[in-house]
């Protein structure tokens, strides 16, 4: 394993988590639906919904639904809020729980935002998770129409930054290139580096708080 700093150690060992994927992130489950996210992520995401406490949890990329119902039974917890998730496909059976809506289409396409836009209620605080179509054009177009839906103090979270940094480097342009052009333009969200606190974030870069 590469030894010459801090970043070369965390990324020989998400190139190793990539590689071993059947084993670990692709075989990870929230009471008992497949979730495929890295432990140290979910735990960093209940911290936010437990400090910023947001009424709506927008989610682009459901899969099987172990995410949403995470941020479910969070919600559960808390006795507060509710997930709107949405994908291209469905892959029953999904996870049922009265805080979680699946809204099945584009996230960009325009009747799925509208209705996602309108589900919203006045005063509402709300948190986005981008977990869809990673390559860039897609990313960046997320963040424009769901940036303006979180209300400060809240985050976006793009995920899976790592894809080519360091994962694979042959998929070309992906989230972490669509959230630095997406910086240049908008003061509104800066890059919350605290929640990078374990190092091997597979969002590094994408924890993204409103601060205005």
């Amino acid at each position: 394993m590469p030894s010459s700093g801090p970043n070369s150690l965390f990324d020989a060992y998400l190139n190793w988590l990539d590689d071993s994927g059947k084993e670990t992130w692709k075989n990870t489950y929230w009471l008992g639906v497949p979730i495929q996210k890295c432990p140290w992520d979910s735990w960093v995401y209940q911290e936010i919904i437990y400090e910023t406490k947001p009424d709506v949890l927008i989610e682009t990329g459901t899969f099987q639904g172990g995410s949403a119902l995470f941020f479910a039974s969070i919600f559960g917890l808390l006795k507060r809020g509710r997930v709107l998730t949405i994908d291209i496909e469905k892959y029953p059976p999904m996870p049922q729980n009265e805080r979680i809506t699946y809204l099945l289409g584009s996230s960009t396409a325009d009747a799925i935002f509208q209705q996602v836009k309108n589900s919203i209620r006045p005063g509402e605080r709300v948190m986005v998770s981008l977990d869809s179509d990673h390559h860039k054009d897609h990313v960046l177009k997320e963040l424009k129409l769901y940036s303006g839906l979180v209300t400060p103090g809240n985050y976006l979270v793009v995920e899976d930054t790592a894809n080519g940094h360091p994962n694979l480097p042959s998929f070309g342009p992906g989230p972490l290139q669509a959230v630095e052009e997406f910086l240049k333009n908008n003061s509104n969200f800066t890059q919350d580096k605290s929640r990078e606190k374990w190092g091997i974030s597979g969002f590094r870069g994408g924890w993204l708080k409103r601060v205005r």
